[in-house]
């Protein structure tokens, strides 16, 4: 029954609604952002879209229509995701639900996961961010994120704007990862294909939480540099409470790849100071330089069969891959080979692969359907794979690409690596030895994260800084590559720091039989 009725007064807002207020205006004063890096500034080089104009003038809508630069930057973020952010942290700290208050979109969706309530599997979303036309709109309300199938230029919900249109400033995929400790390696995954993350630190507990500077390390092994922080849960905690977390939050990241990040306060579950998160996406993580030219090499972190039980032959639909373009191009109609494709041991035990020759028969982008995918953003490819081999994510860590252009296919790696001093995300009792990283061992059993590819490795040899690695399971990557070893402790993986490729020991590719 409303207050009213009752002849009651509604209670006054909780004193963390006024902190908010005045958090929301410190934002904008304490970390001054940078000149806005719209789509336009994005360096590429110019044969690049030599390349994207002649595949924009193919498409049927687009036939005999000249298009600038800019404008094919703005067709391509219409369709398709352009950048991919993750979002990471300790385990129930918010990062599901500022993806879905972005986005829209619930990540979780597996019966076990809602039963728990955790994120077990990587989730993905979509989402547009939107800034009013009109200079006057006060910021940070006048940025908006919306559904990828939001239309192209909605009208401004600010009062006294709403006959301005907004306009499409970013497409942005989020990778929304997995903070439980034993689901270190799906976040890894996850984390080979992000551009920019998301930091959730809860501000009800003390900060760092062990995941929180698990997650950070791992960030920071796979070269991220665009980092922003967000202090979740904030209308759950006192004002000196709040100061005080902010203060250790800073302390924290100081030496670390997110220092000088910027830290907003916010409520993901109220959708306080989100619009703030959407300004600090647009400006403070650029769309990286992408390669248009090399021939296409897309990751595959989840691949799944369409068909229902019990679908007629004539019906039956092709296996499909989603994952993220590195670079080239993917059109439809295009063959494509996945490596290191079906893995079997002959005979004598040794390991045999023979790559996945297959066509493009569609390309989506959520629910956006494509004649051509560029790289940044999450894509689903439709094949005409047997769907048996995709089904329950069985191709995830592959790697697909144009025929014949594929890197090797390694089942020994030479790399140069680098142990962390002490292991992060480990709660220690009493002494802090028990944290210590321990030199590595020959004949000991570790676990890579060679992009989205997890797989065991036994050390044959280790000398100073180089060990010799012998694979469980084939990786199709290349010289140079960046990995995360992490080892068994107390029956959880845990990353124990992180080495590069030097050589290794390849399969022999049969080569395609077309």
């Amino acid at each position: 029954m409303p207050y009213e009725s009752r002849g009651r007064s509604p209670p006054p807002p909780p004193r963390s609604f006024y902190l908010l207020q005045q958090l929301r205006l410190g934002v904008r004063h304490r970390h001054p952002l940078p000149s806005p890096l719209l789509l336009s500034s994005a360096p590429i080089r110019s044969r690049s879209f030599k390349i994207l104009g002649f595949l924009l003038h193919r498409s049927p809508i687009l036939t005999s229509i000249q298009l600038s630069r800019t404008q094919q930057r703005s067709i391509i973020c219409i369709k398709n995701a352009t950048i991919n952010i993750g979002t990471i942290g300790h385990v129930a700290h918010g990062k599901s639900t500022v993806v879905k208050a972005i986005s829209g979109v619930q990540t979780v969706r597996f019966k076990n996961e809602l039963e728990r309530n955790i994120t077990i599997k990587l989730g993905y979303a979509n989402a547009k961010i939107y800034k009013c036309e009109d200079d006057r709109c006060p910021r940070p309300m006048c940025y908006k994120a919306y559904g990828s199938g939001k239309e192209d230029s909605p009208p401004c919900d600010v009062p006294g704007f709403e006959n301005t249109r907004m306009k499409l400033l970013r497409h942005v995929s989020f990778v929304d990862c997995p903070g439980h400790d034993i689901l270190m390696a799906t976040m890894l995954n996850g984390a080979a294909i992000m551009d920019g993350a998301l930091l959730l630190i809860a501000g009800n507990e003390s900060c760092p939480q062990p995941q929180t500077s698990e997650h950070l390390a791992a960030v920071e092994i796979m070269r991220l540099q665009h980092i922003i922080i967000l202090q979740n849960k904030i209308d759950l905690i006192q004002e000196s409470a709040a100061i005080n977390q902010h203060e250790a939050i800073q302390k924290f990241i100081q030496g670390t790849i997110a220092d000088g990040a910027p830290v907003v306060p916010i409520s993901a579950q109220l959708k306080y100071n989100i619009d703030v998160v959407c300004e600090y996406l647009v400006k403070k993580i650029p769309i990286p330089e992408r390669n248009f030219i090399s021939p296409p090499n897309m990751i595959v972190i989840r691949s799944f069969d369409v068909n229902k039980p019990g679908s007629e032959v004539d019906e039956i639909k092709g296996g499909v891959a989603g994952g993220s373009i590195l670079r080239g191009v993917l059109k439809v109609n295009q063959f494509i080979e996945v490596r290191p494709g079906i893995v079997v041991k002959d005979e004598s035990g040794n390991i045999k692969c023979t790559p996945i020759y297959s066509r493009i028969v569609s390309l989506y982008a959520e629910q956006n359907e494509l004649q051509f995918a560029v790289p940044g953003g999450l894509i689903g490819v439709g094949t005409t794979m047997d769907p048996t081999l995709t089904r329950a994510d069985r191709l995830v860590g592959q790697v697909l690409g144009e025929v014949g252009s594929l890197p090797d296919v390694f089942v020994e790696l030479e790399v140069n690596f680098f142990l962390l001093r002490r292991l992060l995300g480990v709660r220690t009792k009493g002494t802090e030895k028990q944290g210590k990283v321990s030199k590595l061992t020959k004949g000991e059993i570790l676990m890579l994260n060679i992009g989205s590819m997890s797989t065991g490795a036994r050390v044959v040899a280790v000398k100073n800084d180089l060990a010799k690695l012998q694979l469980t399971a084939p990786v199709c990557t290349s010289k140079g590559e960046k990995i995360a070893l992490s080892r068994r402790v107390e029956k959880h993986w845990r990353l124990i720091g992180w080495g590069q490729i030097q050589a290794g020991g390849t399969l022999e590719v049969p080569p395609c039989p077309i």
